[in-house]
C-alpha cells in the first residue's frame, strides 16, 4: 500500500513537469510506463491479479525410471494437515526435494510431490492436503518415500494431448423424485500422450522404449515455458511404428497412463 502511495504522488509530480515543459512528455510517457511494470509487478507478487495465463511454448517433458528412485524411507507418521507433515528418521531431504510417496492413504500415494524439510526427521508434503479424515483417516497414512533421481528429457516432442481426469458421476433416480441426481464419486483415469519426432538413433527414446517394453513405471515431469511445474506418476508406453504423412516429419507417440494425482507447483 505504501508503496502505491508512492508512486501515485510521484505520478502527479511529473504529470505536473510535462504540461510545462517540451522534454517532460517524453519523460512523462517513460515514468508511465514504469510505474505501470512496478504496479503490475507488486500486484502479483501480493496476489492481486485475478488471472494469469500461459502458453505452451518452451514446454519441457522428463521422464526417470523408478528403478533409479533413491532407497525408501520410512514414514512413521503422516499428519492430518495441508499440508501433510510427514515423520521420518533422519532423512536427508532438503526443500523441494522430489519424491515418490507410497502411503496407506490411497488418495495420496502413486504421485510425485515436492518436499519442505522441517527438520532432520520431519517434512512437510508439498501439494498434499490431507485436513479432511474422511478420505484420510487419522493414523493410517503411514508409508514410505523415495527420492526420484536424475531426470531424462523427452526428446522432439511436437505436440500433446491430455483426457481424462474429468470427474466421474453416478447418476440416482429416487423413486419419490422426478429429477435423477448425479452423485460425484472420484475422478476418471488421466493419460497423456506424446507426439515425438521419430529418431531411432537417439539414446532418450531408445531408454524409453526399454521402460515400455518392461512395464517399469515412470515419473514424469512437465516444466511449463511460463513458469509452474506438473508432476504424475505411471506407466509410459511408446510406439515404436513411426507415422509417415507426406511433407511432415515422421512420428511416433508415447501414452503417459497415470495411476494417481498429477501435481502442479507454480514454479
Amino acid at each position: 500500500m505504501k508503496l502505491l502511495l508512492l508512486l501515485s504522488v510521484l505520478a502527479l509530480a511529473v504529470i505536473a513537469f510535462a504540461l510545462f515543459t517540451p522534454s517532460g512528455r517524453d519523460l512523462a510517457r517513460d515514468f508511465g510506463d514504469r510505474v505501470s511494470q512496478a504496479i503490475f509487478g507488486h500486484m502479483t507478487r501480493n496476489g492481486l491479479v485475478l488471472g494469469t495465463y500461459n502458453f505452451p511454448e518452451g514446454t519441457r517433458f522428463y521422464f526417470c525410471s523408478s528403478a533409479n528412485f533413491a532407497a525408501a524411507k520410512t514414514i512413521t507418521a503422516l499428519t492430518n494437515a495441508n499440508p501433510a507433515l510427514a515423520t521420518s528418521t533422519s532423512h536427508g531431504y532438503v526443500d523441494n526435494d522430489e519424491i515418490f510417496l507410497d502411503s496407506g492413504w490411497e488418495d495420496a500415494k502413486n504421485a510425485i510431490y515436492r518436499v519442505d524439510q522441517q527438520d532432520v526427521n520431519g517434512f512437510q508434503v508439498l501439494g498434499l492436503n490431507t485436513s479432511s479424515t474422511s478420505f484420510y483417516p487419522a493414523g493410517s497414512g503411514t508409508g514410505t518415500a523415495k527420492k526420484v533421481g536424475s531426470w531424462v528429457q523427452i526428446p522432439q516432442v511436437l505436440g500433446i494431448q491430455t483426457s481424462g481426469g474429468d470427474p466421474r458421476f453416478t447418476q440416482v433416480s429416487p423413486l419419490a423424485s422426478r429429477n435423477s441426481q448425479n452423485i460425484p464419486t472420484g475422478f476418471n483415469p488421466s493419460t497423456t500422450t506424446l507426439s515425438l519426432g521419430h529418431d531411432p538413433a537417439d539414446v532418450n527414446w531408445l531408454a524409453m522404449v526399454d521402460i515400455s517394453r518392461t512395464l517399469t513405471p515412470v515419473a514424469f515431469k512437465m516444466v511449463l515455458g511460463g513458469g509452474g511445474t506438473t508432476y504424475g506418476y505411471g506407466y509410459m508406453a511408446c510406439n515404436e511404428q513411426p507415422q509417415l504423412n507426406q511433407n511432415q516429419v515422421n512420428a511416433v507417440s508415447v501414452v503417459l497412463s497415470f495411476q494417481g494425482r498429477q501435481i502442479s507447483y507454480s514454479t
